[in-house]
């Protein structure tokens, strides 16, 4: 009877585990995008959309055209032009959280490399419904690692989407919540003075779908062209 019971509940387990795999399966690709610093990216397929799977790092438009770096707090607060910091104003976050930008840079167009772009607010929500909807979605879409404790018992990271908390620069120019929330921008403009994006912590699994004043500095995800 023990056995029995053992046995059924591994296969449970097993059909259980290839379910969670299921939803919201990807496939990490093998090739590798290049922004025109010279910073790779890979890359992952999450139902008919392919993303990065890195936040944006570059310092350059696409055209090669330098993006401002802002590192006073003052001089953020007055910007209503492009630009772009690093998490706490240091540069070794780099490569793990990427860099922050204002939605003045996005609003170039230029800021992802070619053939490539910054994802519309509806392109966000394609992603998450795909992955079961926001209350789900977050902990599909969590890294498993870098994020402060307690990161939720619902991460799996299962769409290969690998999201970091980077934190973000607010419109005074002070930087809030690195390690514990991840913000990124969508092209999608709200109202003259904000725009939407979308938010991640540490303890839900959920996505948040916001609007969030331009001048702010947040994390930036591309999505390949269509």
């Amino acid at each position: 009877m023990c056995k029995i019971w053992i046995y059924s509940l591994a296969i449970m387990g097993m059909l259980l585990s290839s379910c969670k795999n299921n939803t919201g399966s990807c496939k990490q690709n093998k090739d590798t995008v290049t922004d025109i610093d010279g910073n790779k990216y890979h890359t992952a397929t999450i139902g008919s959309q392919e993303w990065m799977v890195e936040n944006l790092k570059t310092t350059k438009y696409n055209n090669g055209i330098a993006i401002p770096l802002v590192t006073d707090n003052t001089a953020w607060s007055n910007l209503s032009t492009p630009g772009y910091c690093w998490s706490d104003n240091d540069s070794t976050n780099k490569n793990t959280y990427g860099a922050l930008y204002n939605w003045h840079a996005v609003n170039t167009g230029n800021l992802c490399p070619t053939g490539w772009h910054v994802p519309t607010d509806n392109e966000w929500t394609t992603l998450t419904d795909y992955l079961g909807g926001l209350r789900l979605a977050g902990g599909k879409l969590k890294s498993k690692i870098d994020w402060s404790s307690p990161n939720d018992i619902e991460t799996t990271n299962s769409s290969c989407f690998s999201a970091l908390p980077g934190g973000h620069c607010e419109s005074n120019g002070s930087f809030q919540e690195v390690g514990r929330h991840g913000y990124w921008w969508s092209s999608s403009e709200y109202d003259i003075n904000s725009a939407w994006m979308r938010r991640m912590n540490n303890s839900s699994s959920c996505v948040f779908c916001n609007n969030y004043l331009k001048m702010n500095g947040l994390s930036v995800r591309c999505i390949r062209d269509k």
